[in-house]
């Protein structure tokens, strides 16, 4: 069947609903359903319209439509204003404007209007990808503006695209001179400030069974590492977060009230062995707290935040974190904290909820009155429970049984089946029963080390949850009770340490992307290299960093080579306007030179001094299509009357015109 040729007004329109429909896809994903399916009808029904050749829909119609799509917005978001709902209006106007064009100047409104909705996408995602997708975008929408500014024959497609992308293409290295020059201000360069109350997954300063679980299945980046130093081994790579001590028998939190400190002053602590420097770049969290490697001073420095500490060495900004930041930590793989800690101090790290876990209870007053008879200490208790729990074969997994309302009683003896949270929280409640001061911390262990680019990479699914003892003398201890179940969780990955099940299951699917080995993990490797030098070097381009770049710059260019440099810049600019003036003094002939070029081509040279009408007869006789051979001989003959014949200004300016159009 054959398609029936489009006039020069539905061809342009089709290519501009096009064009619309690329640019409002990507906000398919966060648009409320109807919103996307309104758009999705519209853009539809105007194409078939414009198919079909029938009118557009009266103004009366569209309008009350208009009203109550934007009364769907409203209702969707509760306001008019803001991200979320801007967007989704402009994606609506765009697709209903479609529908209202009765002019030429509002193809271009639409055309206008598809820019900024484009620009829009990157409120929402920053990641290369998107800004490739916002490139092969961006080229549709100039192959459209310039096919609006023919007035005459329109080349082919493939050729307007070509062209367009020679426009991007120039544009490209004055963008990226602005970019680097231009003065930068200080904060995220997309964002807007009440866009980022987004849930986001990551560590909270609440620790419950099952709340670890469901970041165990988040792939999501919560920060990069870069090792200024050699890096530990896998299992020493334990990110500090946060520390819980409150326990009301179902949850665990932060102790209300916590003192903050500008500085790690009066907090003791000794820190000892190799020093461990790292480069922390952390995504947006809208969190506060700060990770580092265990054992870092709290007393960060970073850039564009007001940092502080609590007595439990957590690390925080004092406001949420809404845009990526980049801080620097030394490490020590040997330390001590608070070993003067006087032990009457340390009540509230041995308080427990009345009314819960009666089995755990008694089982901490007989260890604890084991280790009295015996003369033993912390250590032996502490090894003590590990032990049990190797012996009694617990069991590490992503989905345990669901527990009541004595949840550690019921995973210590009867489902002995958890993830990290179930361990570390039953281990702290064990230890206070014990007479132990203890608490748990949350934050990450391990992390995806990328041969590409030398990062370590610390995803959601690397959350961890630990706990920590106080030893009289020796200060807080850090305890991993999972470690002890499932030592592949620390000594390799999450995938390791699960059971194996069927490959497309659950675990099956996590340890696929686990595999070093795997033609996946090369290729996720390679990505996330590239997504990472993004974000280094464009995402992450703030004052600091520009100020840096260009002193560094200007140090290695010195002065002795600006003159040079701008002598350069002089003599391009200089030849470029010669050849500007030197191509706009003689338009005709430039085209009968091209014209030449063309048929030297195909095999047919003009002789020196051979004229117009001559050559118009050589060209007749090419093997050449008759459109063609047609479009050349009426070239030669506008040529011949464009040089020899006097014509009035309107006549000459039309025959150059449709001289340049034959040769496109």
């Amino acid at each position: 069947m054959r398609l029936p040729v489009l006039t020069r007004d539905k061809a342009d329109t089709l290519l501009l609903v096009v064009a619309a429909l690329l640019v409002i896809a990507p906000h398919f994903t966060h648009l409320p359903l109807w919103t996307s399916a309104t758009v999705c009808v519209t853009l539809f029904w105007r194409a078939l319209l414009t198919w079909r050749g029938r009118r557009l829909p009266p103004v009366w119609l569209l309008l009350p439509v208009a009203l109550l799509a934007m009364a769907g917005v409203w209702y969707s978001y509760r306001t008019l204003l803001g991200r979320d709902p801007g967007v989704a209006m402009l994606a609506l106007l765009l697709a209903f404007k479609l529908l209202e064009m009765h002019a030429r100047r509002d193809l271009f409104v639409v055309l206008f209007l598809s820019f900024f909705l484009l620009l829009t996408n990157f409120f929402y995602s920053q990641t290369m990808l998107t800004a490739l997708g916002m490139a092969v975008t961006l080229v549709v929408l100039l192959t459209a503006q310039l096919t609006f500014q023919y007035t005459g024959a329109v080349p082919p497609l493939a050729r307007r695209v070509r062209l367009a992308g020679k426009v991007a293409l120039l544009a490209t290295p004055l963008a990226a001179l602005l970019f680097i020059g231009f003065p930068r201000i200080q904060g995220p360069l997309w964002g807007l400030p009440g866009d980022a109350r987004s849930a986001r997954t990551g560590i909270s300063d609440t620790m419950a069974p099952g709340s670890m679980t469901n970041l165990a299945l988040s792939e999501e980046v919560a920060f990069r590492v870069r090792f200024l130093d050699p890096a530990p081994a896998q299992n020493r790579l334990y990110w500090r977060g946060v520390v819980l001590s409150n326990y009301d028998g179902r949850t665990w939190t932060r102790i209300g009230g916590t003192p903050y400190r500008r500085n790690a002053d009066g907090l003791t602590m000794a820190l000892g062995g190799r020093a461990i420097r790292h480069e922390i770049t952390m995504e947006a969290s809208e969190r506060r707290y700060l990770f580092t490697l265990e054992l870092t001073r709290p007393d960060l420095p970073v850039p564009g935040q007001r940092v502080a500490t609590s007595d439990e060495l957590e690390t925080f900004t004092l406001r949420p974190l809404q845009q990526r930041i980049r801080y620097r930590a030394t490490a020590h793989s040997q330390y001590t904290l608070q070993a003067d800690l006087d032990p009457a101090l340390t009540g509230k790290w041995l308080q427990l909820p009345a009314g819960f876990n009666p089995l755990t209870l008694a089982l901490g007053a007989r260890l604890r009155a084991l280790a009295q008879e015996r003369r033993e200490g912390t250590p032996e208790i502490v090894d003590a429970v590990l032990r049990l729990l190797r012996e009694k074969r617990f069991e590490y997994t992503l989905e345990p049984a669901l527990l009541g309302r004595h949840s550690v009683d019921e995973f210590l003896f009867r489902t002995r089946q958890g993830f990290c949270e179930h361990f570390a929280g039953s281990f702290v409640f064990l230890m206070r029963a014990a007479g132990v001061p203890a608490r748990v911390v949350t934050g990450y262990q391990g992390g995806e080390f990328n041969p590409v680019d030398g990062y370590v990479t610390v995803r959601q699914s690397d959350a961890h949850a630990w706990a920590e003892v106080w030893i009289a003398g020796q200060g807080w201890r850090r305890v991993d009770p999972t470690a002890a179940v499932a030592p592949e969780r620390v000594n390799a990955s999450l995938a390791r340490a699960l059971p194996a099940q069927a490959p497309f299951g659950l675990t099956g699917l996590i340890a696929l992307q686990n595999d070093k080995d795997s033609w996946l993990s090369r290729l996720r490797f390679r990505i996330n290299a590239m997504n990472n030098a993004w974000n280094q070097w464009v995402l992450d381009y703030n004052p600091e960093r520009q100020q840096n770049f260009l002193a560094e710059l200007w140090s290695k260019v010195g002065t002795w080579h600006t003159p040079a440099a701008a002598a350069l810049l002089g003599l391009l600019i200089w030849g470029w306007r010669r050849l500007r003036r030197a191509r706009a003094a003689d338009p005709v002939q430039a085209a009968y030179a091209r014209l030449c070029r063309q048929l030297a081509g195909h095999g047919l040279v003009p002789a020196t001094g051979e004229g117009p009408h001559s050559l118009v007869l050589r060209v007749r006789a090419l093997p050449l299509p008759e459109e063609r051979k047609a479009a050349y001989a009426e070239f030669l003959e506008l040529y011949s009357a464009l040089r020899y014949r006097a014509l009035d200004d309107d006549e000459r300016n039309r025959s150059a015109a449709r001289l340049a159009s034959l040769l496109r």
